[in-house]
């Protein structure tokens, strides 16, 4: 198809796309198409008025009465919309701290309880924290663990015939992204699940890049453990609290590494004891960080709302179309496609790769006047990942980026930037 027909498609699948309306609910720019809901999710207008209360009335005027009246069970509250999104029962949930000490957490608490086996198994593609998390606890406190890896031969995807060849009788742990980072992957969790369960290891899912794009089964799928955060696509907001699910059957056999405050069975006796709790509580280390958790509660509303299943479907549409359109436009101009080609295995943002794909990146970002902004981001040593995040992204928007892509490097609009890289790429 030529730019026309392409433009004309866009149009007429936003037209009859029933999840359009949900659009509105957020903070945006005419000028700025945002790519990087996979990473930072937009703003949600409701969350504006909303912080503004909180922090006027409950805070400004009722003080510390607001505990009693509505803070102290905020997490349990979020918890509560969490698990709808994830198929988990209320009590399997905590809503706290971040996604890198929950994770240490549940890793510490996984490897003691299945401590007569010294291997922890996971792949090339996961996130580097978690790979530092599970390095740091071999150093500390497993010295006898090792931490093996499965291969990914095309550094896009894994096999379960490679997972099956390296998990064995002495697997402790096995921990994987349910959605890779980079690549978009998308593991089939249950088959993973009952393929580590018949050799007796415990898994451990970060949800991170999942969460809000793809449905998920936790209880369904005979999950044990995992963790997620809540700033991508549950748009919780920049550094929001991250939550932690552990299976009912297995939480009084997991122990918190971190005995704190607030998971003390009494915490308000103030004995100098600990006595942790016999709920999913248990797993809570500091005061809940109340501004954090009420900017959270919008953006969990509209996911229930827009009820994920319906997403899922929005996003593999609009990655379908945006695929097509990359094997036309950008594939002849030097770029490939890092991302598996079927829907059916990724998540919702797609990596592209270029030789000079930094320079594209900021080109895309920072255009001139004539042009929308584009935001995607970039992750070493040449992705430019495409977020589509489905409650916002139309297909007019994704038909727009892949077109001023194009023009960027067809006009060479990429060498006035320099390969030194921000802070935050």
């Amino acid at each position: 198809m030529n730019r026309e027909e392409f433009r004309k498609q866009a149009l007429a699948f936003d037209k009859k796309d029933s999840l359009a309306k949900f659009r509105d609910l957020f903070v945006s720019d005419d000028h700025v198409i945002y790519l990087d809901g996979n990473s930072l999710g937009k703003l949600p207008k409701a969350t504006i008025s909303h912080l503004q209360h909180v922090v006027k009335e409950e805070w400004g005027n009722r003080l510390i009465r607001s505990w009693n009246e509505k803070w102290i069970d905020l997490s349990k509250k979020n918890a509560s919309k969490i698990a709808k999104i994830v198929g988990a029962k209320e009590d399997e949930i905590f809503v706290g701290d971040s996604t890198s000490l929950n994770l240490y957490k549940l890793s510490y608490a996984a490897l003691k309880y299945n401590k007569s086996r010294n291997e922890i198994l996971t792949d090339q593609l996961n996130f580097p924290t978690d790979l530092y998390i599970l390095q740091g606890l071999i150093k500390e406190h497993f010295q006898n663990h090792k931490l093996l890896f499965i291969e990914s031969k095309d550094q896009i995807t894994t096999t379960k015939e490679e997972i099956i060849s390296k998990i064995s009788e002495n697997t402790s742990l096995l921990t994987l992204s349910h959605v890779t980072y980079k690549s978009s992957f998308l593991y089939p969790m249950k088959e993973i699940n009952e393929i580590a369960h018949k050799k007796g290891s415990l898994v451990l899912w970060d949800l991170s890049h999942a969460v809000g794009a793809v449905p998920i089964k936790l209880n369904d799928w005979n999950a044990d453990l995992a963790v997620g955060c809540t700033y991508k696509y549950l748009n919780g907001g920049p550094g929001a609290p991250a939550f932690l699910y552990v299976n009912k059957k297995l939480q009084e056999k997991m122990e918190n590494p971190v005995w704190s405050w607030f998971g003390h069975d009494r915490p308000f006796d103030f004995s100098n004891d600990f006595l942790p709790s016999k709920s999913i509580q248990k797993f809570g280390v500091g005061t809940p960080t109340i501004l954090s958790l009420s900017a959270m509660e919008k953006g969990l509303e509209i996911m229930v709302d827009a009820g994920v299943s319906q997403l899922r479907e929005k996003s593999k549409s609009l990655t379908e179309f945006m695929m097509s359109m990359i094997e036309t436009w950008l594939i002849p101009l030097g770029f490939s496609v890092a991302s598996p080609k079927n829907a059916e295995n990724r998540g919702s943002h797609i990596s592209i790769q270029h030789e000079n794909a930094y320079a594209i990146n900021c080109a895309m970002i920072e255009p001139s006047k004539d042009h929308k902004s584009i935001i995607p981001d970039f992750r070493p040593p040449n992705n430019i990942r495409l977020g589509i995040a489905p409650l916002y992204i139309s297909f007019l928007d994704l038909y727009e980026s892949v077109i001023r892509i194009a023009e960027i490097v067809e006009n060479k609009e990429y060498l006035k930037f320099k390969n030194d890289k921000n802070l935050v790429p």
